[in-house]
């Protein structure tokens, strides 16, 4: 176990994404010594996680360590490991890989898939909360498509060749979008064996529209987009089971398919060690408006699973990186100063999705953007938000050579060997 410094009080931050991130650079490390906790030794953009599983860009370009973050700045320190739970009253954070001790403690752990009690999913269909889950949807999608080029059987081509996105939010609009691109742009150059009508893409949503958190203009014209690329998209529709080989939805009817991508919902990260009463059914850590825990001192939660109910937001903040990114600054000042602390107050600066090449959505204030324009403003956003400029300037880089050509050389099939690290 680690010891307290005697002359800085320790912050533990669980979770590198964009809050714990985000509290790190605005810190004063001067006055605190600070350890980072994650399973991974990367900071993920999960914007982007759609174009690595539709390889439109390397893993690499959308991940960054953090320890050539860390470098930078002085009484910082990594500590990669699995968080296990929190002893709030012997003040330790217990990892995988030991136990620290802290004077105050940050969760920034973020959310994972919600299957809504139907959790024989979890093991049937592709998610898309990581890198990890990014690069086996791309190797399974590959796959798909080249056992498809070899097999003479009709049957088994039209299960490799149906890939069914179940959650029309932004990351199942774009996934699909990715997708119905490859269909209609790239199978006939690269898969000359597959004929196009084989091949189905299709988006399923339980409400009666796409895009539900953003503006009706937008989830109109997305629409339109994803049926401009062949995208099949099914509303008011609710999966009920998968068996790995045939979905059953609510009306009856089924379908049969290799490959479901499940972006339908998500809950917070578990943070055993907090008392139930302060987590709500989404699984979300009930904070006040300065980010603290209820009755626990010198604990808070901050982005995707924090839930802080405001008068503009009485039902929460949305899940979105701006106010993760706005949450971690407001509590870094507020620690820095320790007296007068300010209390959280988000700045929507708007939502945005992308549907492919020049087919974007985005709502900004109370102005909409659609096609080119949103689609350039969405990149433009997503560039300056990646960290290190080696990752910007390939990402660039892959973009335009993909927007001129229509291809890329990213498409490869590389699986590791089954063998554990020791």
């Amino acid at each position: 176990m680690l010891t307290i410094s005697k002359d800085k009080q320790r912050i533990v931050i669980i979770g590198g994404g964009f809050a714990g991130m985000n509290l790190i650079s605005n810190l004063d490390s001067e006055i605190y010594n600070i350890i980072l906790v994650d399973r991974n030794n990367y900071h993920a953009f999960p914007p982007l996680f759609y174009q690595v599983a539709s390889a439109g860009l390397e893993p690499a370009s959308v991940c960054f360590p953090f320890r050539q973050e860390l470098r930078k700045r002085k009484n910082l320190q990594l500590w990669m490991g699995e968080f296990l739970r929190v002893d709030t009253d012997n003040k330790i954070v217990e990892t995988s890989t030991g136990n620290i001790s802290y004077d105050f403690l940050i969760i920034a752990t973020g959310t994972t898939s919600n299957f809504f009690g139907n959790n024989q999913l979890e093991d049937k269909v592709y998610t898309l909360k990581s890198t990890t889950d990014a690069i086996a949807i791309r190797n399974q999608v590959l796959w798909a498509l080249e056992r498809a080029s070899t097999c003479n059987d009709a049957e088994q081509r039209k299960h490799m060749l149906c890939f069914v996105v179940i959650g029309g939010g932004p990351t199942g609009v774009e996934v699909a979008g990715a997708l119905g691109e490859m269909k209609k742009y790239i199978l006939a150059r690269e898969y000359p064996d597959i004929i196009k009508s084989e091949v189905r893409v299709v988006l399923v949503e339980g409400s009666d529209r796409l895009l539900r958190t953003m503006s009706n203009e937008s989830s109109i014209k997305s629409l339109q987009y994803l049926r401009q690329l062949e995208v099949e998209v099914k509303l008011n529709l609710i999966l009920s089971s998968y068996n790995g080989t045939e979905l059953t939805f609510n009306n009856g009817n089924q379908l049969v398919c290799d490959t479901v991508i499940w972006t339908a919902g998500v809950t917070g990260e578990p943070a055993p060690g907090i008392p139930q009463e302060s987590v709500n059914k989404a699984g979300r850590i009930i904070t006040d408006e300065y980010n603290r825990i209820k009755d626990i001192d010198n604990v808070f939660a901050i982005g995707d699973v924090c839930y802080m109910e405001t008068p503009a937001f009485p039902h929460g903040h949305p899940q979105l990186a701006q106010v993760a990114i706005q949450q971690a600054r407001n509590l870094a000042s507020n620690l820095n100063k320790r007296i007068d602390p300010k209390p959280f107050r988000y700045n929507d600066k708007g939502s945005m999705a992308t549907i492919g090449r020049n087919r974007a959505v985005a709502d900004i204030a109370k102005m909409h953007f659609y096609g080119r324009p949103a689609w350039m403003i969405w990149m433009g956003v997503h560039l300056i938000s990646l960290m290190g400029m080696k990752n910007k300037i390939f990402t660039f880089i892959n973009w335009m050579w993909y927007y001129f050509t229509y291809t890329t050389a990213l498409r490869l099939l590389i699986r590791p060997p089954k063998r554990k690290n020791k």
